[in-house]
């Protein structure tokens, strides 16, 4: 084998490790800023508990691993607030948040402008 080869030959194995450490990177980047909702079982489950712990409104979002709890479900209000709902692995609430009421909704306090 001739020096040349080699050369030629070592490069492009070190530049297909650097590919794959990269790509490597990257997916495990993505996958762990990706928001994983949850499904099946575990949905209904999840969606029971949080709408009863809120009172009813609609499920219009679900994460499983979320930073605060197992299981977190966001519920959307009638009036528009949204509401998220923390979960344990038992599908128990262990915490609650309501987001801010959204800006282009104004309360009716029942007076005329």
């Amino acid at each position: 084998m001739t020096r040349r080869t080699r050369w030629i030959l070592v490069s492009a194995a070190a530049a297909a490790a650097v590919a794959v450490g990269i790509g490597g990177t990257a997916l495990a980047t993505a996958s762990s800023d990706s928001d994983q909702p949850i499904t099946g079982p575990a949905l209904d489950r999840a969606s029971a508990a949080a709408l009863a712990h809120t009172g009813g409104g609609r499920v219009t979002d679900t994460e499983i691993g979320d930073e605060e709890s197992y299981y977190e479900v966001e519920v959307t209000m009638p009036d528009g607030r949204q509401i998220d709902v923390q979960l344990d692995e038992q599908f128990v609430v262990v915490g609650s948040s309501a987001d801010e009421q959204p800006d282009d909704t104004v309360p009716d306090n029942g007076t005329k402008d």
